[in-house]
């Protein structure tokens, strides 16, 4: 497949270097009681802004006005300052800079930058997908029709997926682990699969779907499009399947905007990924 046009500019790049400045940013503030410091801002998700967060995206919007002034024209569309006109509005990038800020904001491990570059609306539309967990420092990262990969290595042919004698999956990460939500789903978890793993960020869990560390995963509320954009490309890529439940349009025509809108599901399988579409969601 030939690339797409837009990826002629370094994205890759851009993203490596906003990835190093989110360090630099944690590095700054090393403590839980620096990191949970708010701005007094909402940001365009709806949540409050933290510091961190601020500085975070900060890091990111210098990094894509550089491409800016090398030629590129896009839309940011940004968990922090929502839409960010960068002279075309017909190619997004979507932008979470710390998918899992509640785990970063505590000091635990799993909390990423997600960044996604998109020539249309919906999750079909991506064409380059970037994530960047600072936890055990691993970048994933796929381009339409080129592949995905792990630390620059391609992940060529990923495990199968674990099933038990019964057909459950051996292990399932969740994701929206409000108490309520997993109440809700919890007989349909146990039909399921054996063990459940949580790790506080969409982006993260997607992108364990992609190696087969874990054989599914479920977000048991509505995701947002910055939590998942990226990373549903790089199971996509890594010859996975990803589903946004309830859309009419596809399974992919969720919208790259900020509102939570569908649950995901991403497995290793198409009856995988069926099954995982019954589960309840809010």
């Amino acid at each position: 497949m030939t690339a797409h046009p837009v990826l002629a500019h370094d994205w890759l790049g851009a993203c490596r270097r906003a990835a190093e400045g989110l360090r630099s940013v944690l590095r700054e503030h090393p403590t839980s009681t620096e990191r949970v410091v708010e701005t007094g801002l909402t940001g365009g998700g709806g949540d409050r802004t933290l510091v961190i967060d601020a500085e975070a995206e900060q890091r990111v919007m210098d990094e894509l006005q550089g491409l800016y002034d090398a030629g590129a024209r896009f839309t940011v569309v940004a968990e922090e300052r929502g839409v960010v006109d960068f002279g075309d509005p017909g190619v997004l990038v979507v932008v979470d800079p710390i998918d899992g800020s509640l785990n970063a904001k505590r000091g635990l491990p799993h909390h990423a930058l997600s960044v996604a570059v998109a020539t249309g609306p919906t999750m079909a539309d991506v064409v380059f997908g970037f994530v960047h967990d600072l936890g055990p420092s691993e970048e994933w990262r796929a381009e339409l029709g080129g592949g995905a990969f792990l630390d620059d290595v391609r992940i060529a042919h990923p495990p199968p997926e674990r099933r038990l004698p019964d057909g459950r999956l051996e292990l399932l990460a969740v994701e929206s682990a409000d108490p309520r939500w997993l109440a809700r789903s919890s007989d349909e978890l146990v039909r399921c699969t054996r063990r459940v793993r949580a790790l506080g960020t969409i982006a993260v869990s997607m992108c364990q779907v992609a190696t087969t560390r874990v054989d599914g995963m479920a977000s048991l509320w509505n995701c947002r499009a910055v939590d998942a954009a990226a990373a549903q490309l790089i199971v996509r890529e890594s010859g996975g399947h990803v589903a946004f439940v309830g859309c009419e349009d596809g399974p992919l025509a969720a919208p790259l905007d900020l509102e939570p809108r569908h649950p995901v599901v991403a497995a290793r399988s198409p009856e995988s990924l069926a099954r995982l579409m019954t589960l309840p969601a809010a």
